[in-house]
């Protein structure tokens, strides 16, 4: 409790789900603080809410985040303070049962009774079922991204007694489907892409984990460091470099920059070495938590008898073999989407973290081991970047010394390539330059449409520069000249050019040019962010990504973003368009492509959205496809969608023009002017409404909610008792239109 922080938690459902590398999300959240939902405490997430004078029990309830953001440690904070007599003290019992642990129960066939003693054999003796039947019980279930349980939720077997045998499976969707022993209390944790396994109608509360708000990390560096002169360092190091203050709404990075800076601000003291460097990359980062590590494992189970203490270069050489072995792991099993091993995994690797001596020192740094039925282990990295960070480390390693014997790596290099490349690289050496490999393994990563290797190619470029750097230098020898490789690196990021991947995977290539310590891009085009500041000549693909990027890292949203201004070139429009997830007033002005439009229209949907006006003049995608029409009506009805006004020019067929409509009517719309000039529609035109039209719209008037203020009739064809109703409707205390 002395140095814990309280986790930013928030109440609330979103409709909208992330298909991005989480480190996207995190993003997000640093831009959008102040516009969030209502705090809770994780100890209130059960309390009774009342609306509209009713009270709502809460049963089942959903906290979502993503990893390492803290989702755990709420589990164990809540479990912690209520058997201190903390808070929620109404509960008798509470079992918890990680889904990772799940997937190990053996037994085909087993009682609900029976599977809690298997997870709690203190209880082995005891009538858990008739004990339950009576008592206030939560049953926590963390993890549900880990799940390998079907959770068929229409088609599993109705199931209400606790004490007969069934699949493990069976047992947990019937608890949730509120089957078996239907008084019990729920709680599930998730990362945000799988909690769509469980129906919604069986969620009461959803909630999110937010990790650390800006005050919060200000407070854990405080409250972490016992140094009150050391914590301020780090406070103001943090601050100046945005990757790592962004990267610290994760509580275990937070953990892993104290681990870091701390240790090398003290060394700096003792040595009086005002040379010692501080990381400023997320890769630098990574590389002094594993060479403190080292040092930290070596002090402790190293010779004793040697007093000094090692060189970096011995270090690294020491350890070479173990960390390489981690790397491979690493790289394979990310490949596989795995980030949990058994036993059986790391023996594939010749991994004994059981092995006494330094490796299980620095193993007990890098993986977080758990204990199954007091038997079984599972192995994990501390952190998903973690793993990414020695998945990169192994490739560019392999790279270097031009030699590649990993089955998955070369797999991975050859999606999309021909024979001659598979000859070259099963060779010994591999006769390509580094530049040219990291400009494959840039390629094929960018096909990942959901950007799962995006971490992986910022730590793999962030290596080319401190490969030559230590603490790096002794681990990494490179055969060819270093400066030139990092420039060629450098220009393969502005130059290479990327097909059907998304904008997403382009914008990440601009944080690869961070880890180089590369800047210059930004600082071209940060001049344009002002209103009045316009380019001579088009922007140029890259240079529209740095300036999206830009907009996007912004705390303060742009007012108005008019992508007609920053004259970028075909291939430059779609680069820039993600911005429009951080501007309030969106102006199109050129003709977008079908894929194009779409990424405005997801912009309507994120968490928190700002985009209140959206001008689509000179567009005609609507017209040609009728699935973006569609999109952009289904965006409308989304609780997020913060859009007020929408302006187009297009001429919408009667289907899409129905589909807008039924948007507009939804009870969570909040568009308050629509124009739709140029259209020629059955009823309603804005050049031709008819008495029939006209009547259409008294009726829509007298709707609730109806949030309409300006209406403009001028040229069309009413009689005068239709523009009277009007008239008299819009004096109408309870109608919203102000202007007609």
């Amino acid at each position: 409790d002395k140095i814990y922080t309280e986790l930013h938690i928030i109440k609330g459902e979103s409709e909208h789900v992330n298909e991005q590398h989480e480190i996207w999300e995190i993003e997000d959240k640093a831009r959008n603080q102040t516009v969030e939902g209502t705090r809770i405490n994780c100890n209130d997430i059960f309390k009774h809410e009342q609306d509209d004078k009713e009270v709502k029990a809460i049963r089942t309830v959903m906290t979502k985040g993503i990893a390492g953001i803290g989702k755990t440690v709420s589990v164990k904070k809540f479990i912690l303070d209520w058997a201190d007599g903390k808070a929620n003290q109404d509960l008798d019992f509470i079992f918890m049962f990680p889904f990772r642990e799940l997937n190990l129960v053996q037994d085909d066939q087993i009682s609900f009774e029976n599977l809690v003693k298997t997870f709690h054999p203190e209880l082995k003796t005891i009538a858990v079922a008739k004990a339950l039947a009576d008592r206030k019980v939560l049953f926590i279930f963390d993890g549900l991204d880990e799940s390998q349980l079907q959770l068929k939720f229409k088609t599993t077997t109705i199931l209400d007694d606790a004490t007969k045998v069934s699949s493990v499976d069976t047992l947990v969707t019937n608890l949730i489907r509120k089957h078996l022993l239907p008084s019990a209390l729920v709680w599930i944790t998730s990362r945000p892409g799988a909690v769509q396994r469980i129906p919604r109608e069986y969620v009461y509360q959803w909630t999110e984990v937010r990790g650390f708000d800006d005050p919060q990390k200000i407070e854990y560096f405080r409250k972490r460091v016992e140094d009150k002169a050391v914590a301020e360092k780090i406070i103001e190091h943090i601050t100046m470099s945005r990757s790592l203050y962004i990267m610290c709404h994760i509580p275990i990075f937070c953990w892993i920059a104290v681990h870091v800076f701390e240790y090398l601000m003290h060394k700096m003291g003792n040595t009086k070495d005002g040379n010692q460097k501080i990381p400023t990359t997320l890769t630098g980062m990574y590389t002094h938590f594993l060479l403190i590590q080292m040092t930290i494992a070596n002090e402790k189970y190293g010779n004793q008898e040697d007093q000094e203490e090692p060189d970096t270069a011995e270090l690294f050489k020491s350890n070479e073999e173990f960390i390489l072995k981690l790397g491979r792991l690493a790289f394979e099993q990310l490949e596989k989407g795995r980030i949990i091993f058994t036993a059986g995994d790391l023996k594939k690797y010749d991994i004994d973290i059981t092995k006494a001596g330094v490796y299980c020192g620095l193993c007990t740094a890098i993986f977080k081991e758990e204990r199954v039925f007091l038997t079984k282990k599972l192995y994990c990295f501390v952190h998903l970047t973690v793993q990414e960070y020695f998945a990169a480390l192994f490739v560019y390693h392999s790279f270097a010394n031009k030699k590649i014997d990993s089955e998955s790596l070369k797999d991975f290099m050859l999606k999309g390539s021909d024979e001659e490349l598979k000859t070259i690289l099963e060779s010994d050496p591999v006769d390509l330059p580094l530049n040219e490999l990291i400009e494959i393994t840039i390629a094929n990563s960018a096909l990942r449409t959901t950007g799962e290797l995006d971490m992986f190619l910022r730590f793999l470029i962030g290596f080319s520069l401190q490969s030559s750097e230590e603490p790096l230098q002794s681990l990494i020898q490179q055969t060819e000249e270093h400066s030139t490789n990092i420039e060629e690196i450098r220009s393969s990021l502005l130059e290479i050019d990327l097909f059907d991947c998304s904008a997403e995977r382009c914008l990440n290539l601009v944080h690869c040019l961070t880890e180089l310590k590369d800047n210059s891009l930004h600082d071209s085009v940060r001049k344009y962010l002002k209103p009045n500041c316009f380019p001579e000549s088009p922007l140029s693909p890259v240079e529209c990504s740095a300036l999206a990027d830009l907009i996007l890292m912004s705390n303060t949203p742009l007012d108005e973003f008019n992508l007609k201004k920053y004259r970028p070139s075909g291939k430059g429009i779609f680069r820039l368009l993600p911005a429009v997830r951080n501007c309030k007033k969106a102006i199109s002005g050129l003709d977008l492509s079908v894929s194009e439009y779409k990424t405005i229209s997801s912009a309507l949907c994120i968490p928190h959205s700002v985009l209140t006006e959206l001008h689509l003049v000179n567009n005609t995608f609507l017209s040609r496809d009728y699935e973006g029409a569609e999109i952009l009506a289904d965006r409308l009805k989304y609780s997020q969608c913060k859009l007020e006004a929408l302006l187009s020019g297009e001429e919408l067929t009667e289907q899409q023009a129905e589909d807008l409509a039924s948007a507009i009517q939804s009870v969570i719309s909040n568009l308050r002017e629509l124009e739709l000039s140029g259209n020629i529609l059955r009823d309603l035109s804005f050049c031709k409404v008819t008495d029939d039209g006209g009547s259409s719209l008294v009726s829509a008037l007298n709707l609730k909610p109806c949030s309409l203020k300006d209406l403009d009739l001028s040229f069309n064809n009413l009689t005068d008792d239709i523009v009277q109703m009007l008239k008299e409707k819009q004096r109408d205390s309870c109608c919203s239109l102000e202007k007609l």
